[in-house]
């Protein structure tokens, strides 16, 4: 018997506002993510790719429709239960870093754990060992402001690494980097990737997108078309 996806998305719809001013954002979305994939979500703005990451992630629920994620059926949960889900199961990274600018690279990494009530000591243990994942350790005691925009994007997906999540929800990643700086970054999700994290990637730049294995567009509030194909080929097409 084949193993269930980690994910499914079946017919779902977001509407926000009611009455006249409602707004469809999302119509029907039926998307279905392995475990192990590496998904890039790409599509024009308003197409509803944002709003379908929201809903992946367990900060907002769908209108309509059934979301899976382990075989559980998301959009049943209650708000708790959603949080519970989201600080166990997700990592999440975004372009502008989010970091607290007056810390440290390993208090920024550390941050999930003070919520989860960890001890210092096994903080500073996860910690490192995730700062050591993504190649900074000896920049454990920068501030932000003293590491370039790369390090900084480093230091916010050793924070999303530092639970272990299943799964990382990545939101234009590379949005605020140089090309440099941006090939460095899919190249580092790409070997997380290979070393069994899930990961979900919003992106508008083709030439990132190329480094997934799996390419889904969005058009309108619905999925357009899914490509899926090899990952090393496509990635050296695009640069």
């Amino acid at each position: 018997m084949s193993e269930a996806p980690l994910i499914e998305l079946v017919g779902i719809t977001k509407t926000f506002g009611e009455g006249a001013a409602a707004f469809q954002a999302l119509k029907g979305v039926d998307v279905t993510i392995e475990r192990g994939d590496f998904v890039a979500i790409m599509g024009p703005s308003g197409s509803g790719k944002s709003t379908t990451m929201n809903i992946l992630g367990c900060l907002d629920v769908p209108t309509a429709g059934i979301f899976r994620f382990h075989g559980v059926e998301v959009q049943s949960l209650d708000r708790d239960q959603r949080s519970l889900l989201r600080r166990k199961y997700l990592g999440f990274v975004f372009q502008g870093f989010n970091l607290l600018s007056r810390t440290t690279a390993i208090e920024n990494v550390e941050l999930p754990l003070l919520y989860r009530g960890e001890t210092k000591k096994a903080r500073r243990l996860s910690a490192l060992r995730s700062l050591d994942q993504v190649g900074l350790v000896p920049w454990a005691d920068h501030t932000p402001a003293e590491l370039s925009g790369g390090q900084q994007q480093r230091v916010a997906i050793a924070r999303a690494l530092v639970t272990q999540p299943d799964v990382l929800l990545a939101d234009e990643p590379t949005g605020n980097l140089d090309t440099e700086r941006s090939i460095e970054i899919m190249e580092l999700l790409t070997r997380l990737n290979r070393e069994g994290i899930t990961i979900i990637m919003v992106t508008h730049e083709k030439e990132m997108a190329a480094f997934a294995n799996t390419i889904v567009h969005f058009r309108d509030g619905l999925v357009e078309s899914v490509e899926r194909g090899n990952l090393a080929k496509r990635a050296a097409e695009a640069l």
